[in-house]
């Protein structure tokens, strides 16, 4: 049986950066259910990295992601993995309480951010309808993520540092024994002092098998689909269109636009395919927004994004199971965050605290402890 200091269970994005840090002080393996990673959730992402989105500890980690995806380590990646875009949030006469309140708390944080007004968010979307909207908040700070890139370079970061991935390897059982987990697996039985939780929407499920109680985690459907632009219609520097109460959001990708109804389905942990209802309700809410007539659907998919109660993620040891580390409910923002979390997991794991920049950032401990959930 091989032994190793971690085992990490998940090698979606959040597997990955932990088990890239982790190779940094000890023997690492990667386990991954799927004959490659990033099948599930990381490979079906957006691709958008944004500061001001999501709950206050998501935003805090993503400001911490900043620089390593802007200057990365060398060999991390021979391409840039952010690239400039823009996020306008816009929002109708209803929804004008939700632009000013996005406003204030998002321009404590990022300087460039812009309250717009109708004309001004038109002039940068000229497909926006007029009498749709009230105005905007334009993020110019927000950009395109490299998801490949970011992913596969953390893979290859961990593999350098003398880390290991088995795929195919499906977690069949966990068992203490001695200081030591026993995990067993499609691949073979391997042991560690620690077992890191990384498998994404089954993270309650590997929970369980580790006698672990549950912190309620609720895989959530994702849909997305791609569609051509008007004809004629330059789109390559136009920015990201959100709403801002999260019901639709159309971007530039490649030469087309990519679409989502921005739906939260809650499902079983599966392979999540696309609804076409989910499909259809975003086309309308786009074509109410905006003048793009939705003629064709060139290609359509879903993924899962995976939620505790409070939304934010869960990072730590459980407060019953020695040796058993969560690292689980991103919530859809495990690409944007992965550096900090990777940062995080490890500081963790090895009870150093919560890495000093962060903490000024304003993560806590306590603000993605698994302990919050045993209380009582």
């Amino acid at each position: 049986m091989d032994n190793y200091d971690f085992i990490v269970v998940g090698c979606g994005i959040a597997g990955a950066s932990a088990g890239y840090e982790l190779a940094a002080h000890g023997r690492v393996l990667v386990l991954e259910r799927e004959s490659q990673p990033g099948y599930h959730t990381t490979g079906r992402s957006a691709a958008l990295f944004v500061q001001t989105h999501g709950p206050s500890v998501i935003r805090a980690l993503a400001r911490g992601a900043k620089n390593f995806f802007l200057d990365p380590p060398a060999g991390f990646t021979e391409h840039p993995l952010l690239t400039a875009r823009g996020m306008l949030l816009i929002g109708r006469p209803d929804q004008s309480a939700l632009l000013e309140q996005n406003f204030a708390q998002s321009s404590r944080h990022i300087a460039g951010v812009r309250r717009l007004d109708v004309n001004q968010a038109c002039k940068l979307v000229p497909l926006l309808k007029e009498d749709y909207l009230a105005g905007a908040v334009l993020d110019p700070e927000a950009m395109d993520m490299d998801v490949h890139a970011i992913h596969w370079g953390f893979i290859r970061g961990m593999r350098a540092r003398g880390g290991k991935l088995a795929t195919s390897a499906g977690l069949q059982g966990l068992e203490r024994n001695g200081g030591q987990w026993i995990v067993r697996t499609a691949a073979g039985d391997f042991a560690a002092p620690v077992v890191v939780n990384a498998a994404g929407a089954w993270c309650d499920k590997v929970g369980a098998m580790a006698g672990a109680g549950a912190i309620g985690l609720v895989p959530k459907r994702r849909t997305a689909f791609i569609f051509d632009p008007p004809s004629g219609a330059d789109i390559a520097k136009w920015p990201s269109v959100i709403d801002i109460g999260e019901e639709f959001y159309f971007k530039p990708d490649a030469g087309k636009f990519l679409g989502s109804p921005a739906d939260q389905t809650p499902m079983e942990p599966c392979d999540a395919q696309p609804d076409d209802f989910d499909v259809a309700l975003a086309v309308d809410r786009i074509q109410r927004a905006a003048r793009i007539p939705v003629t064709h659907i060139s290609r359509k998919w879903a993924g899962l994004r995976s939620f505790v109660a409070d939304g934010c993620p869960v990072v730590g040891y459980d407060p019953r199971v020695e040796g058993f580390f969560w690292l689980a409910g991103q919530g859809g923002y495990g690409i944007e965050t992965s550096p900090s979390m990777g940062r995080l997991t490890a500081s963790l794991a090895l009870r150093r605290g919560v890495p000093s920049d962060l903490a000024q950032q304003g993560v806590t401990e306590a603000a993605v402890s698994p302990a919050r959930f045993a209380r009582g």
